[in-house]
């Protein structure tokens, strides 16, 4: 029997697999099983949430028992999307945020320049993404902040050194930390079917410093030893190589769709900011981001795009198209 899952349910496992501390991945799993149609269809998958709730409420459990010490700030999400910069120790993770955003990094030719995760900002046209450098991963150090970070990210960027003779050691000892762990790197987002605690974030090998010249003998030993089943892209951070495709990457990758708003009393849209949405989300998601009670409230949309008439009313439930013009009517 199909398991006929509801959008609610899909909505809460999404923000589960994106959850970044056990207090969020339990509330998440506590409404995906209110969420989930009672059926013998969904008895399997009923058990399985519940033995993960009473797992993570024991976690919980024991996080609230351990006396209060200093924590890593919790960085907000923003933009349309969350990449986080993976890799080891001095292969190139610090340039290229700088060089893909407005932040400013400590930049050195040594180990562990990089102390806590740090943000920055990246543009594709008007579309702004959340990039985050995180402390390198060795075989013996891993911050403790980067599982949940990994796991809540949309998309890593896995670096590889290409400057480096130790290229296949480092990047193995990368991929061995997640191998171990119940957060793992993925050709896709997913949650495992077979086991609900694990969860994959899409990965793309990014492959850096390609103006090293002995980048292409040190890429080819690295296909001959390491089966890396990841989409890849070349790039030179200091040299601005490849990073607006890096950029148009994550753009089409996400499947972002732009949306702007014009309020009924105006000619014009705003153009200013767009609202982001992944393709297949609706108006209501449109009007989430806009203010909480919009969505509630929502019964009717006029829009302006290339998929209909100018003007066309749509009722909630219409699935916009990047650049689509909209305009909100709650009566």
């Amino acid at each position: 029997m199909p398991a006929n899952l509801t959008p609610q349910y899909h909505r809460a496992e999404a923000a589960y697999r994106a959850a970044e501390s056990p207090q969020e991945e339990l509330d998440c799993l506590q409404l995906m099983l209110r969420e989930i149609p009672k059926h013998k269809g969904t008895d399997k998958l009923q058990a399985d949430l519940k033995a993960k709730i009473a797992k993570v409420k024991a976690e919980v459990q024991k996080q609230a028992s351990k006396p209060s010490g200093k924590t890593a700030a919790k960085i907000p999400k923003q933009g349309a999307g969350r990449i986080v910069l993976l890799g080891p120790p001095n292969c190139g993770k610090s340039q290229l945020l700088a060089a893909l955003t407005r932040a400013q990094p400590e930049i050195a030719p040594y180990p562990f320049t990089t102390q806590a995760p740090l943000p920055g900002m990246m543009a594709y046209e008007d579309c702004p993404f959340q990039l985050i450098d995180l402390p390198p991963v060795t075989e013996d150090f891993m911050d403790p902040a980067t599982i949940g970070l990994i796991r809540g990210a949309d998309l890593v960027f896995l670096l590889v050194d290409l400057a480096s003779d130790n290229l296949i050691e480092d990047t193995q000892a990368v991929l061995d930390r997640f191998a171990a762990s119940k957060t793992r790197l993925g050709r896709i987002s997913m949650l495992d079917e077979d086991d609900i605690g694990v969860s994959y974030t899409q990965t793309l090998l990014v492959l850096n410093k390609i103006d090293d010249p002995a980048a292409a003998e040190r890429l080819a030993l690295l296909d001959e030893f390491l089966e890396l089943p990841f989409e890849r892209m070349q790039v030179s951070a200091t040299q601005d190589r490849g990073l607006q495709e890096l950029r148009k990457y994550v753009f089409d990758t996400l499947e972002v769709v732009r949306v702007y708003t014009k309020h009924p009393k105006e000619k014009e849209a705003d153009r200013s900011k767009p609202f982001t949405i992944r393709k297949g989300e609706t108006l209501f998601e449109v009007a989430q981001n806009v203010h909480r009670q919009m969505a509630e409230d929502l019964k009717s949309a006029r829009v302006w795009g290339s998929a209909v008439h100018d003007g066309t009313l749509v009722k909630p439930d219409y699935q916009p198209v990047d650049g689509d013009v909209v305009e909100l009517h709650t009566s």
